[in-house]
């Protein structure tokens, strides 16, 4: 039964916290029969087993339970077969959100070699827009995950490709997220590429583009204000927040200390 097996799914993450905590007593249950069954279930025949196993693996590796191995061998092979162009459409889109959901839960190293060309392929699918689409939201998340190098050479052309793509969602959601593919990008980039780019997004023919790039306006500026002296900086969630200069805080001692979020750098609607 689908209800089982989705049951099933739920109970995996806190059982994997108890093995971990218990390891001594139980050094390789989890990697035994837990770990083959999780990955299993990513290919169930039944659509809320796969989102429950999908749910389960994403726990598993926010709590830091999956080996590194596993995720190399066991998991990122499965998620590449099934976001393969000959893949059924509805495996495929699942596929490619949960790639861009772990990408920021992996090492740079492996999402680069094991991910990172998959992902370029899925940014230009010509057959489902909504592959396009997850892509296109996520793609500052993928831009921070594989730093400023591989995000020159590989990303931005993809991003170019996204940002006049025929579907105006496609463009809205670069608009959205362009801050942070921004910040991972040199000053020379955002200015000879990044800054034309935005400028056609902020003149595009849908009102509803041209909205979301008003929006990115001042968090797209302020990428190009130098951190040391402006305070701006990037939080490990993806927002733009703002760090008080250290002798305004030696001096007023109701000066607040922690940061100040002041906008979103991406969104994540599927």
């Amino acid at each position: 039964e689908p209800t089982v097996r989705t049951e099933l799914m739920e109970q995996i993450p806190p059982i994997a916290i108890f093995l971990q905590e218990s390891r001594p007593k139980f050094p390789t249950a989890f990697f035994e029969y837990l770990m083959p069954i999780v990955v299993r279930y990513l290919t169930d025949v039944n659509n809320q087993v796969r989102k429950a196993g999908q749910e389960a693996l994403l726990i598993l590796l926010e709590q830091d339970l999956v080996a590194q191995s596993d995720i190399e061998n066991k998991v990122c092979p499965i998620l590449l077969d099934l976001s393969a162009p000959d893949s059924d459409d509805e495996y495929k889109v699942e596929a490619v959100n949960i790639i861009c959901k772990m990408s920021s839960m992996l090492s740079r190293t492996t999402v680069e070699h094991m991910l990172l060309p998959r992902f370029c392929e899925l940014c230009s699918d010509g057959k489902l827009f909504q592959v396009r689409k997850i892509c296109a939201a996520n793609f500052g998340d993928i831009c921070n995950a594989v730093g400023q190098e591989a995000t020159e050479r590989l990303l931005i052309p993809k991003f170019f490709e996204l940002c006049s793509d025929s579907v105006w969602g496609m463009r809205k959601a670069c608009a959205e997220c362009f801050m942070a593919v921004s910040y991972t990008t040199s000053p020379e980039v955002r200015r000879s590429k990044l800054s034309p780019l935005f400028i056609s997004l902020i003149s595009d023919t849908c009102r509803w583009v041209r909205q979301a790039a008003f929006q990115s306006l001042g968090p797209f500026i302020s990428t190009f204000a130098n951190p040391s002296s402006a305070g701006l900086y990037i939080r490990e969630d993806g927002t733009l927040s703002i760090r008080p200069p250290a002798q305004d805080v030696n001096s007023n001692s109701c000066q607040p200390s922690n940061n100040i979020t002041v906008m979103s750098s991406s969104a994540n609607a599927a």
